[in-house]
């Protein structure tokens, strides 16, 4: 883990268990509950047997579904696919959205999370190149609630027994949900910054988290947000004098450099994308030019990237 001292710009290096020793008591530490689906279809059209690959964006309504579909000439108004081997899944194309996305309704007999478990696969990042055997290794150990098409990656590096240590030291641990969208993965393309667009995300955060962070900020603690996520939920939500909500609904939320901050001092991330909203998140949050020489020296030190990578502790 690379921890980052964005006041001083000190760079140390450590083992991530150590990430106790720089949380105070009178802290907390914020963590993103959401838990990834299997979003990932393999399909075929149900008339001439083309296939099509279907990821799961967002839920709009009972079993409608706005997806990602490729390739997208297939997938015209009023066409039906099926999934699996016996066709446990189908779906058929409502309207078009912008993109290479649609609006599709499916049709099964039982429970769709059953379903969807069976024939599913895991939305892996596309720098992945092979499936996982073990689905759980693309979750966080504290992921209860699904509907993330992406894991909040950052939190991978924690364990159950690492987190009881930090709570009996004193840090409260809190939860709130962002359903993590494949808008994490979209790079930003556009010359004007300003002008790209984030995909909606729903977050939820309930009143005693709420509470329990803005105590925490009345009693001199810092709060640490896990993953750009978190950060992102958190910067939604607080007020101008630096109080959170509780609430829930959709965020569209970009942060880049000149973006200040209100609700979080510290964080927990991994290492970023080139030309991706979460590397200009980290440089909005510590300053680009810091970000840069400390990704330097990550290079350096030959710390590995991206979503299985290694952990920077910016404080």
């Amino acid at each position: 883990m690379l921890v980052l001292d964005k006041k001083s710009g000190d760079i140390q290096h450590k083992k991530f268990k150590e990430i106790i020793n720089l949380l105070d008591k009178k802290d907390c530490l914020v963590i993103n509950d959401t838990k990834v689906i299997p979003a990932r279809l393999l399909g075929r059209r149900e008339d001439t047997g083309g296939k099509i690959e279907f990821v799961l964006l967002q839920e709009l309504d009972k079993d409608t579904w706005e997806v990602l579909v490729k390739p997208g000439k297939r997938a015209k108004v009023g066409t039906c696919f099926v999934f699996g081997k016996r066709s446990e899944l189908r779906a058929n194309v409502l309207s078009t959205a912008p993109g290479a996305t649609r609006i599709v309704k499916f049709y099964y007999d039982g429970v769709f999370n059953e379903i969807l478990n069976k024939v599913g696969k895991m939305p892996l990042p596309p720098y992945i190149k092979k499936q996982l055997k073990d689905k759980t290794r693309y979750q966080t150990v504290y992921a209860k609630k699904e509907r993330s098409a992406a894991a909040p990656t950052a939190g991978l590096h924690f364990t159950k027994e690492l987190l009881k240590k930090i709570s009996k030291k004193g840090v409260k641990i809190l939860n709130i949900t962002l359903h993590v969208g494949l808008g994490t993965f979209r790079p930003v393309k556009v010359n004007d910054i300003t002008q790209h667009k984030m995909h909606l995300e729903y977050y939820h955060v309930d009143g005693e988290t709420a509470q329990k962070i803005n105590e925490t900020r009345e009693n001199g603690g810092m709060i640490w947000a896990v993953g750009t996520t978190t950060v992102r939920t958190l910067e939604t939500i607080v007020s101008e004098d630096g109080r959170v909500k509780p609430g829930s609904g959709w965020t569209d939320i970009f942060i880049y450099p000149g973006f200040e901050f209100k609700a979080v001092d510290a964080m927990i991330t991994n290492f970023h994308l080139p030309e991706s909203t979460l590397l200009m998140l980290v440089c909005a949050f510590a300053g680009k030019d810091l970000i840069f020489r400390a990704y330097r020296e990550a290079i350096q030190r030959k710390y590995r990237f991206f979503s299985f990578g290694d952990a920077m502790a910016i404080i």
